[in-house]
């Protein structure tokens, strides 16, 4: 396959690119069968700015394969033992015992992808970027994140207190396309789930996401049993206000929760969503 020169390049659109990064730089052309071959050869050689870039470029790949009549059989394959290694890579290096667990997800996310269209990847792409700066920061660790949900894991409660706390300023401080307003609504829970090849197994993981899904855009709720394990141990200026007991979809009996309240977060939330 001939390289292609600076003046062809230069006459070929965005579209006729699988990826085209945030910086305008055009990568794995796939304007004819023989871009589509090679492209789908140096994929994996690709540094992507983020998981939703390489996602967007391996979709639009895959369609032009298809438009070519390409059956990407070692490609998809590829992709398949790459993902599996990494997971059982990331999975290694989860804690074991004790854990914290902190759910995130974004309010509304269909009414803000059909209110921005095209623009809602890059929202989510750096909303998440901000979520894994602060959990690193935390010496926390990312267990998943999928769609406008992510999920996370601390050894310490007060450190997932303050994760979350960080991220909602963080992303309370940013200005979003078309003035959209972008919130986060996260739980926090603990326990000793059993941890498998397959991720965290265990009554806590279910708990969070509830907890998680009782909350509103901007609100951090956090359950009895992490705010028991945190006594003495809160970060500094956080305070928890106990919202009562609620019974959530699914779990046994009621559960206690707290909403955290520190300076800079939003206060006067609805009722809960339980």
């Amino acid at each position: 396959m001939a390289r292609l020169s600076s003046s062809e390049r230069a006459k070929l659109r965005d579209s006729a690119f699988a990826y085209v990064d945030s910086h305008g730089r055009r990568r794995l052309p796939i304007h004819d069968e023989a871009h589509v071959r090679n492209a789908l050869a140096r994929f994996e050689r690709v540094a992507f700015e983020d998981d939703a870039a390489r996602e967007r470029a391996r979709k639009r790949l895959l369609n032009a394969a298809k438009r070519h009549k390409i059956v990407p059989v070692g490609f998809i394959t590829g992709q398949l033992r790459s993902e599996r290694a990494v997971r059982a890579a990331d999975l290694a290096g989860l804690p074991t015992g004790a854990v914290t667990f902190l759910m995130a997800d974004i309010e509304g996310s269909t009414l803000l992808l059909r209110r921005l269209g095209d623009r809602y990847p890059t929202v989510l792409s750096e909303v998440r970027r901000i979520q894994r700066r602060v959990v690193r920061a935390g010496d926390g660790h990312e267990i998943d994140a999928r769609g406008d949900e992510y999920f996370a894991c601390f050894t310490r409660p007060a450190a997932a207190i303050e994760a979350a706390r960080a991220i909602q300023l963080r992303i309370g401080e940013r200005s979003w396309p078309e003035a959209a307003a972008v919130r986060v609504r996260i739980g926090i829970h603990g326990g000793r789930p059993t941890l498998t090849d397959a991720g965290y197994v265990g009554l806590s993981v279910h708990t969070v996401a509830r907890v998680c899904a009782a909350g509103h855009g901007g609100q951090i709720l956090v359950s009895k049993r992490t705010r028991d394990a945190t006594k003495g141990g809160m970060p500094p200026g956080v305070l928890l206000r106990s919202l009562g007991a609620h019974r959530l979809s699914g779990l046994p009996g009621e559960q206690r929760l707290y909403e955290v309240r520190a300076a800079g977060l939003a206060v006067g939330f609805p009722a809960l969503r339980t």
